[in-house]
């Protein structure tokens, strides 16, 4: 293919998608990710699309919100890995509020096996997981249908989540950063999030890399809201969002990596690797005590409050 015809199919999938990961383009393009990286730069430098960490999104600042049909598409490998984590969170007999989202789609269909379970939703798809799961009672709000992501929405669905009370919310949404949290492209949505999250003890936010540094009209979950975040690994050459992930975890959230960088026995089930940044992240284990990342050069990252012991003795 050439590099016109390259451009011309990445420029069609970011005008549909409204924002597509480097990884997502390279696959339909069929080339590397340094090639697509290049006509990404190419493309922004005629002001036809933003890069964004890890992707590439319409032009203009805030991105808008794609469709079922194109985000389904979006990140699938990673959407999986992000569930299978998420869905080891969840306990037998427990309750929790799942919202709507293709990632959390993907959860529903994991918690369908976990017995005596409470699932209160807004997302028909999540219902639609769980439906024939015996085992589960699946609780739907009332209010609106907003088709684009089927999910309802509006007063009826906010008023009936009043007075509710569960251990745990599942949400995803369509960016997310240190500084204001996870946000949302629609206003009824954001809303809806919103009250799912004060029905809940703890906060576990789903999103992918491609999510990480973007930033969407409105907020839904503030970062001193989230207990965990549960994402994938970020491309080696995505600075920022390693950045944005360090930044949250400052921010005392628990940052969990699906399938990626974690200590050689790390994540339980997953494969261990070494990370390809510099940047110390907490990584979260499943059922044990938070671990550590280790350097490109093998040697253990301090946390932040151990480089600050160790600086001061330095000092003396």
């Amino acid at each position: 293919m050439f590099a016109a015809e390259r451009r011309q199919l990445i420029l069609e999938m970011v005008r549909a998608n409204g924002a597509v990961s480097l990884r997502e383009l390279a696959r339909v393009v069929q080339t590397s990710e340094v090639t697509v990286r290049r006509d990404v730069r190419a493309l922004e430098a005629e002001g036809l699309l933003d890069r964004r960490h890890g992707g590439a999104v319409l032009p203009g600042g805030f991105t808008r919100e794609s469709g079922f049909p194109q985000k389904s598409h979006l990140a699938t490998a990673e959407k999986t890995a992000i569930a299978d984590v998420a869905a080891s969170l969840v306990e037998e007999g427990e309750a929790v509020v799942v919202g709507a989202g293709t990632t959390t789609q993907e959860l529903a269909r994991r918690l369908a096996r976990v017995p005596g379970l409470t699932v209160v939703t807004n997302s028909l798809l999540v219902a639609q997981a769980l439906a024939h799961a015996n085992r589960v009672e699946v609780v739907m709000t009332g209010g609106t249908l907003r088709g684009s992501n089927y999910a309802l929405v509006g007063s009826g669905a906010e008023q009936s989540l009043q007075g509710l009370r569960v251990s745990r919310a599942f949400l995803s949404g369509s960016g997310l950063t240190a500084e204001r949290g996870l946000s949302t492209s629609n206003m009824l949505s954001a809303s809806v999030d919103r009250a799912l999250v004060q029905a809940a003890a703890e906060v576990v936010v789903l999103a992918d890399h491609t999510k990480l540094g973007t930033d969407t009209m409105f907020q839904t979950v503030p970062t001193d809201v989230m207990t965990r975040l549960v994402t994938d690994e970020p491309p080696p050459h995505d600075d920022r969002a390693g950045t944005e992930l360090q930044a949250l975890a400052d921010q005392g959230v628990q940052i969990t990596v699906a399938g990626g960088a974690v200590p050689s026995g790390g994540v339980d089930g997953m494969q261990g690797r070494r990370p390809r940044r510099e940047s110390p992240l907490p990584v979260q284990r499943r059922g044990g005590p938070t671990a550590q990342l280790r350097s490109a050069a093998g040697g253990m990252l301090e946390p932040q409050a151990e480089r600050a012991r160790v600086a001061d003795m330095r000092r003396r």
